[in-house]
């Protein structure tokens, strides 16, 4: 296979890895301050990127976002007119879904109270919930969305999923569109975020639909931080109308060490690392879609730019 250069840019991944992963379908790929002449740059494999970033690449063709939430390249004026893709691992899918599970499980068990508990060396039963009374609303049923969806069906759990558009899947009730937003967070024990940010998530869960929450229901977020109102929800979690959160995205990254969030005993943080890219298994897609670019064929997991996914 002819040698293609790729020009490089993440704070968070390891080039190393990407690059020896990615040689092995022929792909030459290189830190983007590295690459003196950016003429010979014909794809970018890229998580958020600075402004600017793109400008010096006359002959791109096709940039590869690091992930599946692409809101980072969006609406930018220094991205030419090219392919976006997306990657579409199963095992990110895979990953994302044992995240969402464990998340799920630890509020469906009362893990928190036993970690309150266990503090205070204090004995503290709780007898176990049955999964089939212990209702959990998804929001978003994507790739990721859908297959975290059906692996809480599969453990049993009364599994609601909420999208912009009405899908059908088995196993699983389903509604879509704002009207129906309201009685599944009414109606949910445990509550999964997993919509990409687009124009219309964005700030979607605000105070006012925070509130049409079940009191005492958990909250768990994976997707973005923008799509709720942080504020708010730090209120509901003091409050109690929201028992326990687990958050995995934030609306500034890193969360600042100033954040209510860091000491709360009702809130798990972790660094979002709920699914990310595996170089052995992603590469294959990656070049997969270098060689249908070459060849003039439909790319695999394009972005809409219209539509934020």
């Amino acid at each position: 296979m002819t040698s293609e250069v790729m020009a490089f840019y993440s704070a968070f991944d390891d080039h190393e890895t990407w690059r020896a992963a990615l040689a092995v379908e022929g792909i030459d790929l290189r830190q983007a301050d590295d690459i003196g002449d950016p003429d010979i740059v014909r794809h970018a494999l890229v998580w958020k990127p600075p402004h600017g970033f793109f400008a010096r690449y006359s002959n791109l063709g096709l940039v590869v976002n690091l992930g599946a939430g692409v809101d980072a390249l969006v609406g930018r004026d220094d991205l030419p007119d090219v392919p976006i893709t997306r990657l579409s691992d199963p095992k990110m899918a895979r990953m994302m879904a044992g995240y969402v599970l464990f998340a799920v499980t630890r509020h469906a068990r009362d893990i928190p109270a036993f970690e309150r508990a266990q503090r205070e060396r204090r004995w503290h039963y709780i007898h176990p919930r049955d999964p089939e009374t212990i209702r959990v609303g998804v929001l978003g049923l994507g790739e990721l969305g859908l297959t975290a969806a059906l692996e809480c069906a599969r453990q049993g759990y009364r599994v609601r999923g909420w999208s912009n558009t009405l899908k059908s899947v088995d196993g699983i009730e389903t509604s879509a569109g704002l009207p129906a937003l309201a009685e599944i967070l009414g109606g949910s024990d445990i509550l999964v975020c997993m919509l990409p940010q687009t124009p219309q998530t964005c700030g979607l869960l605000d105070a006012e639909r925070l509130a049409q929450m079940k009191r005492g229901a958990a909250f768990i977020n994976v997707s973005r931080g923008s799509i709720i109102d942080e504020p708010a929800l730090i209120e509901a979690l003091r409050s109690g109308h929201i028992a326990e959160a687990t958050l995995d995205v934030f609306a500034s990254e890193p969360l600042s060490p100033e954040s209510p969030l860091w000491a709360m005993d009702n809130v798990l943080v972790t660094p979002h690392l709920a699914s990310v890219a595996l170089p052995g298994s992603a590469a294959r897609q990656i070049g997969e879609n270098v060689r249908r670019l070459r060849a003039g064929q439909p790319l695999l997991s394009c972005v809409d730019p219209g539509r934020g996914y």
